[in-house]
Parts: C-alpha cells; structure tokens; sequence
C-alpha cells in the first residue's frame, strides 16, 4: 500500500507550478510565497481527526485547544519564520456544540495565540455525525531568501535539535494505558502527560535561527526523529550519523519508562509528537548558535553526511541503518 508520503509526492508533480511568487510549495514543512513589499508569506495547515489524533475522553478540550494551534505554530518555526495569523475551523457532533466545550477549546486556543501575538482572522464552524475534525491554519512572514527549507542540508553541516525528545511519545503510551492528569507521581507523570496534551512550539527558536541566518535546513519533530530526519536528508540529497549517547532524551521518561516496560531510546528515535526544532548548521556557525532561547536549550546529536552513506545512527562501535519509524497515518 503506498505511503501518504508517495502520495504527497505524486500530488506535487501532478500540481507543479510555474508561479514565479511560489518559493516553496508542497512538500516541506508549510507553503512560501513571495509578496510585494520584500517580504515572504508563509502558510501552514494541519488537520486533526478525532480517535486518530486525539480522544476527545482524555484530552481536556482548553489543552485541545492550545494544541490546535501548536502544531501550526511548529510548522512555522520550522521555516524559520514568525507567526502572524490564523484561521481555526472546526466540525463537532451536536452534542459537543450544545455543550461548553467549544468555549473551553477557544480558551485553549486565544491563551497560546495571544502569548505570540498571533490574530485570529478567520474559520468555520460545521456539525459532524460522530467524532470532532479540526482545520488549522497559521500564516507566518519572514524576509525574502530567509525561509528555512528541508533542502539546505549539505554533508559536513551539524546536527541539532532543541529541547528534549521522547516525553510526548510515552505521554500518548501512558494515556492509552489509562493515565490522567493529577494520578499518582505526579511531578513525573504530569510532566510526559502534558508534552503530549500541551506541546510548546518552539517559536522563538525558529525565529533565532532563520533571522540570523543559523540554520542551513530545518524540519519540526512531529512524526519522530527517525522519520522527519529521513524526510529532512531525502529533501536535502544527503546522509546522516547520528550518535545515540547525544540524544537529549527527556529524564522523566527514563526514570518513568523502567517501571513501565517502555524504552526511553525507541520513544525518542520513533515516538513522535515532540513539536522539537530538528536542524542543520555549516561548521563556521555553530559558534553563532545561542545556548538558549526562551530558556529551551539545544543539543548537537550528529553530523549530516553524504547521500550514498545513508542515515544512519551508532551506539559505541556499533552502527545501524536509523529506518523511518514514526507516526504513519495510512
């Protein structure tokens, strides 16, 4: 069965355009385009499909919310601009709208989206049969020639990624087991649970390293490290190295994982969800990085190689092809 990634990429052939104002268009983290006044308009959609993306019974719908528009936020930063707007449209069953859900799911929503200043402009509202969709839209703007693509990537650059990984994945693996907000361990269990429920778009990071000309091609950890490396090295015709003992994998999800029969490793190489800045930058900059940006720090994890090396990662001496392993939605 084909992939939804072959999909994406016979839909981009089948859609070329010739557009002159088009720099980028599908296939990358959001859409650019070139408008008159020396800047660039980028776009971004992400739709999330109850009982696939989420469960209405464990997600409280004002953390719904925030998420709607963290995901597109992501998008955005992983194109190295900054937010501007967005248009949020949503289908609900009829019992969903006579409830105060909706309210709840705007609070969520306007919270994050007044933190960066992003204004609301537009959506639509619809009834469904049974299970909630949603529609997000986020409009970003960033100079002409500085959007930050999948493709700058060239043998030699390093590897980074911003915060932390595996805390999302092993927060989706404990709700499914039946964990809440508020259960027992608290601090600990909280901590995964709301990487999964409230992830925070690293938005002042994407913005550091596409004003400032850091990053060389960048990508947002949404389908997992293993995955969006690939998509990353595929776009950009290159390999990649990855050393294992690097990865900033999160310590909750260590001290979680070994009472719970989970492995922090597998949960940060394929789990997902982290909404984490994975990015590439030429050797003569990395002493330009900052060490953080909005207190989230950053980790070198590897270095991108040439494409006939193949992506790969080690673990003391040894060394194995890292596969795709992430969220695959068919």
């Amino acid at each position: 069965m084909r992939s939804e990634f072959d999909f994406i990429n016979l839909l981009r052939q089948r859609v070329a355009s010739s557009s002159q104002s088009i720099v980028t268009g599908i296939g990358d983290d959001a859409a650019v385009f070139r408008n008159n006044s020396g800047k660039e308009t980028v776009i971004s959609t992400d739709l999330l499909v109850e009982d696939i993306d989420f469960r209405r019974t464990t997600t409280p719908p004002y953390l719904l919310g925030h998420k709607a528009l963290a995901v597109s936020l992501s998008d955005l930063a992983a194109m190295g601009s900054r937010p501007l707007w967005s248009l949020i449209s949503i289908g609900v069953p009829e019992d969903v709208w006579e409830s105060d859900f909706i309210d709840r799911f705007y609070d969520g929503w306007l919270e994050l989206a007044n933190r960066y200043a992003v204004q609301l402009i537009g959506g639509d509202t619809s009834r469904t049969n049974e299970r909630m969709v949603i529609d997000s839209i986020a409009i970003g703007e960033c100079s002409a020639g500085m959007a930050v693509k999948r493709t700058g990537a060239t043998p030699g650059d390093r590897i980074f990624v911003t915060g932390s990984l595996g805390a999302a994945a092993a927060g989706l693996r404990l709700i499914e087991r039946g964990a809440n907000l508020g259960d027992e361990d608290l601090q600990k269990l909280d901590h995964v649970l709301l990487r999964q429920l409230r992830p925070e778009p690293r938005v002042g990071w994407g913005i550091v390293l596409g004003e400032e000309r850091i990053a060389s091609a960048m990508i947002d950890l949404s389908d997992g490290l293993s995955s969006d490396l690939n998509h990353l090295c595929a776009a950009s015709n290159t390999g990649a190295l990855i050393d294992a003992s690097l990865l900033p994998i999160d310590e909750r999800v260590v001290e979680l994982c070994g009472r719970r029969a989970l492995d922090p490793l597998q949960l940060a190489l394929h789990g997902g969800e982290d909404f984490e800045l994975l990015f590439t930058v030429k050797p003569e900059n990395v002493a330009r990085l900052p060490r953080r940006v909005d207190g989230v720090e950053i980790k070198r994890i590897g270095e991108v190689t040439e494409a006939n090396a193949g992506v790969k990662i080690s673990e003391g001496t040894r060394i194995w092809d890292l596969k795709p392993g992430g969220w695959k939605h068919f």
